[in-house]
């Protein structure tokens, strides 16, 4: 659902097949092991699929831009381009950090909304109505992509997502920094980068510092990045910006 404007931006000729990671959305009840390499090989398996046997354009937002990255460096031939969506870089951990500590301290509130329940599917829209990066912006994408992650009986609506699958891979992102990185030097595939100035709660600095970007752009030689301004981490795809990303998506040759 997160993709539904972008879809409505591609030509008419495009195709986009945007899939649900095990333990989210359509997929929540698929099994595990989750991390990184499982939903990287569920990406490659999907691609070679729906692809027709030839190159496609591989993107993806936030957690999914690293799948995304590491689909694209296990089956180069696969893909023709690989976009980037405000995610894919590696974010150091520092070496006296506890993993585990780092990510209850930033997703503790995400988690604990996983096992809570509402009473009807309007007061979790409210929830999210509420959220400094999404109340501002809100719009009938945003609706319709939290109205999606619903389930339960009613009276006890809850998320789709599973909570294991959000542990195993959000410590992997802390974790695999330098997997990340080789992965990025390692590209055969052109990728661009777009990120956003503003981050999870619609704040400046955006979740990928300048620096940081500045960065990447040096060590890996197929990686380009371009700011998109006027958007946080979700509006770039549930705003005004899907449209940028459908042009990026179609800048040359491919399918998406």
């Amino acid at each position: 659902m997160s993709f539904a404007a972008v879809a409505r931006h591609l030509p008419a000729d495009w195709s986009l097949y945007a899939v649900d990671l095990r333990g989210r959305g359509g997929s929540s009840t698929a099994s595990g092991p989750y991390g990184i390499d499982r939903h990287a090989a569920d990406l490659v398996t999907a691609a070679r699929t729906w692809g027709d046997g030839g190159p496609v354009v591989l993107t993806g937002q936030s957690m999914g831009a690293y799948v995304a990255l590491r689909a694209a460096v296990r089956a180069p031939g696969l893909f023709e381009r690989l976009l980037l969506i405000d995610g894919g870089l590696p974010i150091p951990l520092p070496a006296e950090a506890d993993p585990d500590a780092v990510l209850e301290a930033g997703l503790g509130p995400a988690l604990a909304r996983l096992s809570m329940t509402y009473d009807s599917d309007q007061a979790y829209v409210d929830f999210f109505r509420a959220h400094p990066a999404l109340g501002p912006h809100w719009n009938a994408d945003i609706e319709s992509y939290v109205r999606y992650d619903l389930t339960g009986p009613e009276g006890a609506r809850r998320s789709r997502a599973q909570e294991a699958a959000v542990r195993q891979d959000g410590r992997e992102l802390l974790t695999g920094a330098a997997s990340f990185g080789t992965d990025l030097a390692g590209l055969k595939v052109p990728a661009l980068l777009l990120h956003a100035p503003l981050g999870l709660l619609g704040e400046a600095p955006g979740m990928l510092p300048p620096a940081l970007v500045d960065h990447w752009t040096a060590q890996a030689p197929n990686l380009t990045a371009e700011l998109v301004p006027d958007c946080n981490h979700y509006t770039i795809l549930l705003g005004e910006p899907a449209c940028t990303v459908a042009e990026r998506l179609v800048a040359s040759h491919g399918r998406a």
